[in-house]
């Protein structure tokens, strides 16, 4: 497959073509479903108010689409979105990382979302792979990660990996990374929306990982539940791994976790942890947040990221 990926690549360059199409798409079960959701996608979108582009980035393991923003000289920010919202989950929060920033929001390949995979699993490393392929196509250099839950376990998977580019680190309620899930029965209500999607089961699912979910865009809602209603996703929840103390050690560049004061995955207790074993740590709890403290309280997280990455 990486040779047919090659010779795809050559095709593209000699032709001028500025795209291609995986011809499996193993998220999806038809394409009238994948249709649907994308014309979901298409309608949150219009909730980013800043002037963005997608690009599509051919790597290894897939086609990576990256919805890109802000001044093309600033430092890097790379968005990694929480399991099945996709990129357009940072609506509410794109404006302001962007006035300095360059932001890069990826798609993870085996989600619901514009980025596809060419295999039905990947592996962490290959994961890893997909991720630095598109470093390496923008040239990127002090690069600083932005994780919600799924999403931030990947990027602190990300940053603990040798001879990185990675300037700093932050996490928002990372799942998995530092302990294991506070409250198992609300979180079950994602896995309730997966297997009987309706409108019962997402305004539930709402009410566990949002404080104020009546504040949610319908937009992103729709998108979400088609997300969850149609799309086969591989999250590769069982290879999260806890991170070792080896492992968060490793990580002497800035960090900030950040969880709210209602998370369904994540309490204070892991700032023990986080403190003990990385070396420039710092924490907050964000008051009257959820698991989507991004949204809950995008303006108080919009802030904090703003000024730990303008920290010199």
């Amino acid at each position: 497959m990486r040779n047919l990926l090659l010779l795809l690549t050559v095709i593209i360059l000699l032709t001028g073509c500025s795209s291609f199409k995986i011809k499996q798409d193993y998220v999806f079960p038809s394409e009238k479903e994948k249709s649907q959701y994308i014309e979901s996608y298409n309608l949150t979108l219009k909730l980013w108010d800043v002037p963005f582009e997608e690009i599509d980035v051919i790597t290894s393991y897939g086609l990576a689409h990256i919805i890109i923003c802000g001044p093309k000289t600033g430092e890097p920010i790379i968005l990694f979105h929480g399991t099945d919202a996709s990129s357009t989950m940072w609506f509410p929060n794109v404006k302001e990382f962007s006035k300095e920033h360059r932001v890069y929001a990826i798609d993870f390949p085996l989600e619901a979302g514009k980025s596809v995979a060419n295999r039905i699993k990947l592996s962490n490393k290959e994961t890893g792979i997909f991720y630095n392929e598109i470093f390496d196509h923008f040239k990127m250099k002090n690069i600083n990660l932005v994780g919600v839950s799924r999403g931030g376990w990947m990027a602190t998977y990300l940053a603990v990996q040798p001879n990185n580019k990675i300037k700093k680190l932050i996490l928002l309620s990372p799942a998995q990374t530092f302990g294991g899930i506070q409250n198992l029965g609300k979180v079950l209500s994602g896995l309730v929306l997966k297997l009987y999607p309706s409108e019962k089961s997402l305004t539930k699912f709402f009410k566990s990982f949002s404080f104020n979910p009546d504040k949610i865009d319908n937009l992103f809602k729709n998108q979400l539940f088609l997300a969850y209603k149609y799309g086969n996703s591989k999250p590769r929840l069982l290879d999260m791994t806890r991170f070792s103390e080896r492992n968060l050690r490793s990580l002497k560049i800035p960090v900030m976790v950040l969880i709210g004061d209602q998370d369904i995955v994540n309490d204070e207790k892991i700032f023990v942890k986080a403190h003990k074993f990385i070396p420039n740590v710092e924490t907050a709890v964000i008051k009257d947040a959820g698991h989507f403290l991004s949204i809950d309280q995008s303006e108080i997280i919009n802030i904090k990221v703003v000024e730990f990455l303008n920290k010199k």
